[in-house]
């Protein structure tokens, strides 16, 4: 996916990139929301949330490719109390003007 995604930044000019992570697992601990948050913020990402349950949360993100790259590995690594099975990153169309 990674791959993916820097294609999609070259082809942009810049690596401005608005995508939707979708995460898979065992969500449901009530660190994971707050973490996923957190980190983002910390990357000078602001996501938005599409959908949050117990097996997965959605979310969209306008940023930097290599910063929502960041985001990915961190997200499949913590916190601890929760497990992810999956990252699935798809590019999303830019809002209608």
């Amino acid at each position: 996916m990674l791959d993916e995604t820097r294609q999609e930044a070259a082809m942009t000019g810049n690596g401005a990139v608005r995508q939707r992570m979708t995460i898979h697992g065992a969500l449901g601990v009530p660190s994971f929301l707050p973490w996923v948050k957190r980190h983002a913020a910390r990357l000078g990402l602001e996501p938005a949330i599409v959908q949050a349950d117990a097996a997965c949360v959605m979310l969209d993100l306008d940023g930097d490719a290599a910063l929502i790259d960041m985001l990915e590995v961190g997200c499949s690594l913590g916190p601890f109390e929760a497990w992810v099975e999956t990252i699935e990153r798809r590019p999303i169309d830019p809002p209608a003007a």
